[in-house]
Parts: structure tokens; C-alpha cells; sequence
């Protein structure tokens, strides 16, 4: 029997845990953003009172890693920046958990649906770990099948899909019919093919794409659903489609995701869209970031470099994996390397120890502007460096500092909570410290001073750097903190 699309089991659950993050003052000007489909960069002009904006989400197999990450650091600081703008979100991301890659995955002692949701909720964790803002709304495909059902019976009235004469049950969106395919990935039309192959040659035109897929025999009976065609399930593409007009409405503001969206899956969206509502656009502005490598090579299990978030965050905070991404401006290929991430946690430790208890004031200015200008996270970075040296000399800077950074994402916890996060990471014995501290400060006091250095060098190679000064009494006082 086809799954009943009331079932509970496959409804949207809100799975996201919010990070802890400052309410952003909402006084900056209008972010502008980098238009793939024209090219350009414009001022983001909201269609109603709110920005409606959709980011491609992640189909929840596997555990979320490097490039994933990459992507929604990416887009939350596009959250932020549209809050900072006084501009309120619409923010929705998908969950693909109907798909080929969760099916095959399924035992009987986990079905693809639980699989899906137990995924979904490691990454969700991640991302929470990463300072990623929840979205406003997180729907799953199999909650939302009437609405693709609804888009791909439009589409056939319209005469720009079709079923396929194989007995199959698969529906294809005719490419042929719409004159402007291939305009997002500016390809001619005889260039383009989806790699999604009909099966025994059922599309008319190589270009065409599945709407629709009928059943297969393995496919378990919690993931075919009815249709007038069948049981069966949506295709991919339509699924971001169906979600985003039932969520965001016909036209939207922004669309985005990963530079490997593009095509075909982006590509396949617009088409079906525009089709669908005769209309040339289906977002106002489309934004992609860009591919991500590790250690200059592309990302890849049988290269050995393929970094899951869940293992990163048992060495790194998540703080440390969002400055490594944001250095490079989101446009640009990202070659993430493990020295990246130790100069960031170093720029860390120097921030939280400058800036994590300050009273944040308003964001530089400057930062802001650089932020606003195509989200330059390189401008914004020197900004915040020029911060950072005039903060020991000014408090209005100080505050300037700790307030840029909170909009970025950071400072979300105290001085003291980061180092001892930092400190436990380390495996270093706190109290083993102390006690050798206390040495040192008793050879010190009877002027033993090659004891002192002896210790000093013992506490060095536990990885832990001593700081020698006074108290508010004037009194010595040594302080210590793990060495990155």
C-alpha cells in the first residue's frame, strides 16, 4: 500500500536548536549581493515587507561535512546581514529525505525515514555548533508530496511535461518547451543534459528530467506515495519548487545554495517555475558559493581528505571552523587547511581574551560596509584586524570590536568558558598546573630561579604558556592558558 501522506512519521519537525547569539541592532544600510542569472550586483529589494529567502538544504544519507558547512555559514551571514539591515527573513531550507542515496540506505531495523531524521538532527547539532542561525522554516519533501503532486499536474496542463509512454509511471518536464533553458548556467540548449536518465530511453529529449518517478520493486512501501500515474515518488527538482511557492510564493527574493547546484538541479528549478506560473524568474537575485577544497585538492573520500563536521568539532570549536570559511569571500574556491584552522583558533584566543566581556557596542562602521558590499569578508576580516589593534588604547573600540564580531557570529560564549573549553579540549590536568605554578612560585620567592626556569620549560612542554603580573593589590600573580 502507498504511503499515506498524513503519516506522522513523515511530517516536518523542527529539529534545530538555536545557537546562543546577541540580538543585532537592525541600523545598517541595504546588503548588496551578486546576481548569478544577470551577473550583477544589486541592492537586495524585498518583493513584500519581508525577505523571502531559500537555500537548498541537504539530503540527510550521510553525515554533513566541510562543503555543507560551507554553504550554511555562508548563508547565515547573509541572515545576519539582513537582520543587521533592519530587514526581518523568511528563511527557508529543505530537508531532501525522499531520494535514491536514504532509500538504498535503509535496514530493517532503521527505515529510510528514521535514518533521515537521525541524520538530520546530527546535522543539525553541527550547524548549531557552527553558529548558524535556525531557519524559519525546515520542511521535509515527504511532509510536502501534495504540493509537488499540485506543481506537476500544472505543468502537464500546461504542456510542459509529459508521461512516459513505457508503462514506467515517470513524468518528465519537456525541455523543448521552454525556449530559455539553459539560461541560468548560460549553456546553449543543445549542450545541456540532465545525467538523470530515463529508463529504456522514456524521455523524448535527453534534456528532459524526472518529475515524477514511478515505484520500483525495491523501493520500500513507506516511500511510494499515489499519483495519477501511479505510486511513486517526486524527483528531485520539483521538490525545491513545490516548497519554495508553497512557503514563499510564486517569486521570491533570493535563491541560493552551492556552486554545484547550478546544474542541473538550479537550472531544472527555474525552468519548471517559470513554466508552471509563466513567468521569466523565479527568485529576484540567485547566489551560489564557491567549491570547496581541502589542502588545494578537491574533497573527496578516495583522496582520504573527506572531513566530517562531527569529527572536526572533537578537535576544533565551531567558532574556529567559521573564521577558517569566512576569510575567503564566498565567491571564491575555499581551500580549507588544517594551518588555516590553527591561525584561527589563535585569532580566536586573542579575540575572546580582548573582547568576549566587553559591553558590545554598535559594529564598525566600516565592517558593516565592507559586509553590505557582496558580503567581503576579506574587507571585513582587515576591518576587524584595525579593530583589534586600536582596542587596547580605546574602549569605544573595544566595544566597536566586540559588537562587529558578534554580528559575524562569534564571542558566543565568555573569556572564561572559552578557555576552559580550550583547556579540556587539551587534555591538559588543570589541577597538575596549578600545582607546578605553585613551585614555581615558591623557587621564585626563595630567588631559585634556575627551579623557576626548569618548571617554567616543564609547563611548556605540556603545551601550557605562563603569564607573569601583578593582582589589583599589586601582589605576583602567574596566570597560565593552553598554547594552540
Amino acid at each position: 500500500m502507498a504511503a499515506d501522506v498524513t503519516d506522522r512519521r513523515l511530517t516536518p519537525v523542527k529539529s534545530w536548536s538555536a545557537p546562543a547569539v546577541p540580538t543585532l541592532p537592525g541600523t545598517g544600510p541595504t546588503p548588496e549581493v551578486h546576481d548569478v542569472l544577470d551577473d550583477e550586483v544589486r541592492p537586495v529589494r524585498p518583493i513584500e515587507g519581508r525577505v523571502s529567502l531559500y537555500v537548498c538544504g541537504v539530503t540527510p544519507y550521510d553525515t554533513t561535512h566541510m562543503g555543507h558547512a560551507a554553504t550554511y555559514v555562508t548563508f547565515d551571514l547573509l541572515h545576519r546581514a539582513l537582520l543587521d539591515a533592519g530587514l526581518p527573513v523568511d528563511y527557508v531550507q529543505n530537508v531532501t529525505d525522499v531520494d535514491d542515496k536514504v532509500l538504498d540506505l535503509a535496514t530493517e531495523t532503521e527505515p529510510w525515514w528514521a535514518r533521515a531524521y537521525r541524520v538530520e538532527t546530527e546535522f543539525a547539532r553541527s550547524y548549531a555548533a557552527l553558529g548558524v542561525l535556525p531557519p524559519t522554516h525546515e520542511p521535509r519533501t515527504s511532509g510536502h508530496i501534495p504540493q509537488a503532486l499540485t506543481l506537476i499536474e500544472r505543468l502537464l496542463r500546461r504542456g510542459h511535461a509529459y508521461v512516459a509512454s513505457d508503462g514506467s509511471g515517470d513524468v518528465y518536464f519537456d525541455v523543448s518547451s521552454w525556449r530559455a533553458y539553459g539560461k541560468l548556467t548560460r549553456q546553449t540548449p543543445g549542450a545541456v543534459a540532465d545525467p538523470d536518465k530515463g529508463p529504456g530511453g522514456a524521455k523524448i529529449d535527453p534534456r528532459d528530467f524526472a518529475l515524477w518517478k514511478g515505484a520500483k520493486p525495491s523501493d520500500p512501501e513507506s516511500a511510494r506515495w499515489r499519483s495519477p500515474w501511479g505510486t511513486g515518488r517526486p524527483g528531485w527538482h520539483i521538490q525545491c519548487s513545490a516548497m519554495s511557492q508553497h512557503y514563499l510564493g510564486r517569486a521570491f527574493d533570493i535563491h541560493g545554495g552551492g556552486l554545484d547546484l547550478r546544474f542541473p538541479h538550479h537550472e531544472n528549478e527555474l525552468a519548471q517555475t517559470c513554466c508552471a506560473f509563466h513567468t521569466d524568474r523565479m527568485a529576484n537575485v540567485w547566489m551560489h558559493n564557491g567549491f570547496l577544497q581541502i589542502e588545494s585538492e578537491k574533497m573527496s573520500k578516495s583522496l582520504g581528505n573527506f572531513f566530517t563536521i562531527r569529527d572536526l568539532l572533537a578537535d576544533w570549536p565551531g567558532e574556529v571552523l567559521r573564521l577558517s570559511m569566512l576569510k575567503t569571500h564566498y565567491r571564491s574556491p575555499l581551500d580549507w587547511t588544517l594551518k588555516s584552522a590553527e591561525e584561527s583558533a589563535k585569532t580566536l584566543d586573542d579575540w575572546y581574551a580582548v573582547a568576549a566581556d566587553a559591553e558590545p557596542g554598535a559594529p564598525s562602521q566600516a565592517m558593516v560596509e565592507a559586509l553590505y558590499d557582496d558580503l567581503n569578508t576579506a574587507q571585513a576580516m582587515a576591518v576587524l584586524h584595525g579593530l583589534r589593534s586600536a582596542s587596547s588604547s580605546s574602549e569605544q573600540s573595544r566595544r566597536e570590536f566586540a559588537g562587529s564580531l558578534r554580528l559575524l557570529g562569534f564571542l558566543s560564549e565568555s573569556a572564561a568558558a572559552w578557555e576552559g573549553r580550550k583547556r579540556q579540549a587539551s587534555g591538559v590536568d588543570a589541577a597538575a598546573v596549578e600545582a607546578l605554578i605553585a613551585e614555581r612560585t615558591a623557587a621564585r620567592a626563595r630567588k631559585d630561579f634556575k627551579e623557576s626556569d626548569r618548571i617554567r620549560d616543564q609547563l611548556a612542554a605540556m603545551g601550557v604558556a605562563i603569564k607573569d603580573g601583578k593582582d589589583a593589590d599589586g601582589k605576583p600573580v602567574t596566570t597560565w592558558e593552553v598554547a594552540r
